[in-house]
């Protein structure tokens, strides 16, 4: 059983996208059957660690500009869960982590872009969690590390953001990966499979090309969450490819 992985939800196109990225969670999410996920979106910001904390259907949240009008018609009916919220802020709160239960907030992109694909079912149960990108990589390690003993209850920590996150550099027309963009993740993978944990805490001063890659750090932070939270003492890479120059698909299993 998979206890953790970081995953790039890309574009919000994705759902509706056919390429290798789409088959891999497609196929992925068909090997997986757990009680619960927990996903920690990028797409989410706060300063105290903010989780979902309800057992009706969520909300959608559209939260891009200027896309195909389908995107917008897309539902993912995904229920929360009371009882998994309270563990959830419990055992953070015995790792002294502060946090709150939010009983309103809808499912962004960075949450159901990732799962429509691996569970279009939509009948596991989704705890929603937001992230602080002004906290340092060791404490975003710190909260996943917390809610590690999640694995052994069947279920599932996803960190849902990306490596390289500059929309700048997107080049729409482009098949081709910018090379800067995939030394950067090379980088990233060799670290993580090694388990170099100081070394990518500190990867902005060392990783080849981190500023142009990670201009803001709110992407890249769940991948860290998902590290800290996993049970896999050989983390591994499990894809990766790149659409539109350089905009990653990366997934980790921690």
């Amino acid at each position: 059983m998979i206890s953790s992985l970081f995953l790039c939800h890309g574009g919000p196109t994705l759902v509706v996208e056919k390429n290798e990225y789409t088959n891999f969670l497609k196929d992925l999410g068909k090997k997986l059957n757990p009680k619960a996920i927990v996903i920690f979106t990028a797409h989410w910001e706060s300063e105290i660690t903010t989780i979902s904390s309800l057992d009706s259907t969520y909300d959608m949240i559209y939260d891009f500009y200027g896309f195909p009008k389908e995107l917008y018609s897309i539902k993912y009916p995904a229920q929360g869960s009371v009882d998994v919220a309270s563990k959830l802020q419990s055992m953070l709160r015995d790792h002294g982590i502060e946090s709150k239960l939010d009983e309103n907030r809808g499912l962004d992109h960075g949450a159901w872009d990732v799962l429509y694909l691996m569970f279009p079912k939509a009948d596991i149960p989704v705890i929603q969690v937001s992230v602080n990108p002004e906290l340092s990589m060791e404490k975003q390690y710190e909260i996943g590390e917390a809610i590690r003993e999640l694995g052994k209850e069947d279920i599932l920590v996803i960190g849902s953001g990306s490596t390289v996150h500059n929309l700048s550099t997107v080049d729409w027309n482009s098949e081709k990966a910018e090379e800067w963009a995939v030394e950067f993740d090379n980088w990233l993978i060799e670290k993580v499979e090694n388990n170099d944990r100081e070394v990518l805490f500190n990867y902005r001063q060392l990783a080849p090309y981190a500023k142009l890659a990670v201009p803001r750090e709110e992407h890249i932070v769940p991948m860290f969450i998902a590290m800290g939270s996993g049970n896999n003492h050989n983390p591994k890479l499990l894809h990766q490819s790149y659409v539109y120059g350089t905009l990653s698909y990366i997934c980790f299993e921690f």
